[in-house]
C-alpha cells in the first residue's frame, strides 16, 4: 500500500518541475524577442529633407502620395544645389527625390506658423510648365512638416499686410521621414536644358538640403530686408498670387522703396561681398575692386576661398566659414508658402 505522503510529495515535485520548465521557456522567449525588438527600433532612422529659399509646397495633382516643392530661378539667387554627404548643383528643371521605405504620411493639420495660400489649378500648371526658369522637386509626402526656422513677418493680400497677420512664419521647412535604411536616397531629373545623371545621395548625417542661396551678401546698411522682399515678390509673381510680405522691425520708410510695389534700379557698382562682411564688423568702406573681380569671386567656392586681395582677413575667414558650412550669408526672412489648389 502506497504511502499518501509519498504520493503527495511526488505530485508536488512533478508540478514544480513543470513550472520550472514553463518559466525557463518564457525567459528564453523574452531573451530572444527583446534583442529583435531593439534591433528593429534601431533600424528606423529619422531623416530631414530641408528646403531653404523662396519655395512653395503643394500636393502633386497627378500623384496623391507625392508633394511638389517649387521655386522660381532668379538673378538674385545662385543656382539650386542639393547637399547630403555629397552634393550637386541643379539646373532649372524638374527632379524626383526617391526615399527608402518610411512611415505613413502625415494627416495632422498644418502648424499655424506655415503661411498658407490658395492657387487655382491653371496658375499652378502654368508655373510647373514655365521653362523660362523654375525648379520643381517631387518627393513622397512626409510623416511631418517641421519649421526649421521662423522669422517675424506679416503676410497678406493687401499692401502693406495688416498687423493682424503678424507672427513667426516658417522661412525654412523640413520634411521628416523615419526610414528603415539610409541607403536608397537618390535624385533623378529632367533639366530644361542638357541632361542630369541620377545622383545617389550619401547619408552619413540624417540631413538632405535643397538650398537656393542669394547671389550677393546683404549690405549691412540695408535696414529694409530688401532681399527678402524681392524673393517674396519673385515667388508670388511666379505663382500668379497677389500676396505681400512686410517686416515689423523695419523702418516705415521702407514702404517707399519696397520692390514688391516699386521697380528698383540695380546698383551700378555693388559692394564686393568680402568688403560687405568686413564693413559689417569693422565699418570699413568698400575697396576699388571692379565688378569683374566680384564676378570671379562668385564663380565658386574654391575661387572665393582663394581670394583675399585687399580685403580684411576677418572678411576672408568669415566668407570661408559661410561656404564650408553651407551657411547663407543672407538671412532670408520670406515665408515659405503652403498652397491649396482650387478648381
Amino acid at each position: 500500500m502506497k504511502n499518501p505522503c509519498q504520493s503527495r510529495t511526488s505530485k508536488l515535485a512533478l508540478a514544480s518541475a513543470i513550472l520550472a520548465v514553463f518559466f525557463l521557456s518564457a525567459c528564453q522567449q523574452s531573451q530572444q524577442t527583446t534583442p529583435a525588438a531593439a534591433e528593429s527600433k534601431a533600424a528606423t532612422r529619422e531623416v530631414h529633407v530641408i528646403f531653404e529659399g523662396a519655395w512653395a509646397i503643394v500636393a502633386d495633382p497627378k500623384d496623391a502620395n507625392s508633394v511638389l516643392v517649387l521655386a522660381p530661378k532668379t538673378k538674385q539667387h545662385r543656382d539650386l544645389y542639393v547637399a547630403a554627404s555629397n552634393d550637386s548643383a541643379l539646373a532649372a528643371g524638374t527632379y524626383d527625390l526617391s526615399v527608402p521605405a518610411h512611415g505613413p504620411a502625415t494627416s495632422a493639420p498644418l502648424d499655424p506658423s506655415f503661411a498658407q495660400a490658395k492657387i487655382d489649378a491653371k496658375s499652378l500648371q502654368r508655373a510647373l510648365d514655365d521653362k523660362s526658369g523654375r525648379y520643381v522637386i517631387r518627393l513622397p509626402k512626409p510623416e511631418a512638416y517641421v519649421a526649421a526656422r521662423r522669422s517675424r513677418s506679416r503676410v497678406g493680400s493687401t499692401y502693406p499686410p495688416d498687423a493682424s497677420t503678424e507672427q513667426n512664419y516658417a522661412s525654412i521647412v523640413s520634411f521628416r521621414y523615419n526610414v528603415s535604411s539610409l541607403n536608397g536616397f537618390s535624385l533623378a531629373g529632367t533639366p530644361d536644358a542638357g541632361t542630369f545623371n541620377p545622383l545617389l545621395l550619401l547619408i552619413d548625417t540624417p540631413i538632405i538640403r535643397f538650398a537656393i542661396e542669394p547671389a550677393q551678401v546683404d549690405d549691412p546698411k540695408d535696414m529694409c530686408d530688401t532681399h527678402s522682399r524681392e524673393a517674396f515678390r519673385d515667388q508670388t509673381k511666379f505663382l500668379g498670387l497677389s500676396l505681400y510680405v512686410d517686416f515689423p522691425g523695419n523702418p516705415p520708410d521702407c514702404h517707399k522703396t519696397d520692390p514688391q510695389i516699386r521697380s528698383t534700379k540695380a546698383e551700378a557698382s555693388p559692394r564686393p561681398p568680402l568688403d560687405r562682411l568686413a564693413a559689417l564688423f569693422l565699418e570699413e568702406s568698400a575697396n576699388s575692386r571692379t565688378a569683374s573681380a566680384v564676378s570671379r569671386e562668385l564663380t565658386g567656392r574654391p575661387a572665393m576661398l582663394a581670394t583675399v586681395d585687399g580685403a580684411h582677413p576677418i572678411a576672408h575667414y568669415l566668407t570661408a566659414a559661410i561656404y564650408l558650412f553651407h551657411a547663407s550669408a543672407t538671412d532670408c526672412k520670406a515665408a515659405i508658402l503652403f498652397l491649396t489648389t482650387t478648381p
